[in-house]
């Protein structure tokens, strides 16, 4: 198991926390600094059901810099968004945890940690 956290955000830390409480095996991934190449985030994307804009963060300045509430949501602008989230990681929605048997969840909830740590 894989979660990719910013140290800085509250989510972050409540989940790693709740990891740590449940004895779970994982690896902490920063991905401020260890940026997810596109094929990583398409594979993440899978693996969690979802589509880019469906773990963007636009509120984020970036964001609103290069307009994304403008961009089209469909297959056509897939690789655009794909390619704004790895240019830009700090638009990646927040901890985002890889299971064990192969799928993937935001995990913004204790709840959505736990369905994690269930897979």
């Amino acid at each position: 198991m894989e979660i990719w956290i910013n140290p800085a955000c509250s989510k972050c830390r409540s989940a790693i926390s709740l990891l740590d409480a449940e004895g779970a095996e994982y690896t902490v991934r920063r991905y401020l600094e260890d940026v997810p190449a596109p094929d990583e985030i398409r594979a993440v994307l899978g693996r969690l059901g979802l589509e880019p804009w469906d773990i963007t963060r636009t509120q984020e300045p970036a964001a609103k810099e290069l307009g994304l509430k403008d961009w089209p949501r469909n297959a056509g602008a897939r690789e655009r968004w794909i390619t704004a989230l790895a240019e830009h990681p700090k638009l990646i929605q927040r901890p985002i945890i890889t299971a064990d048997d192969g799928t993937a969840v935001v995990a913004r909830t204790d709840e959505a940690v736990r369905d994690a740590l269930s897979r």
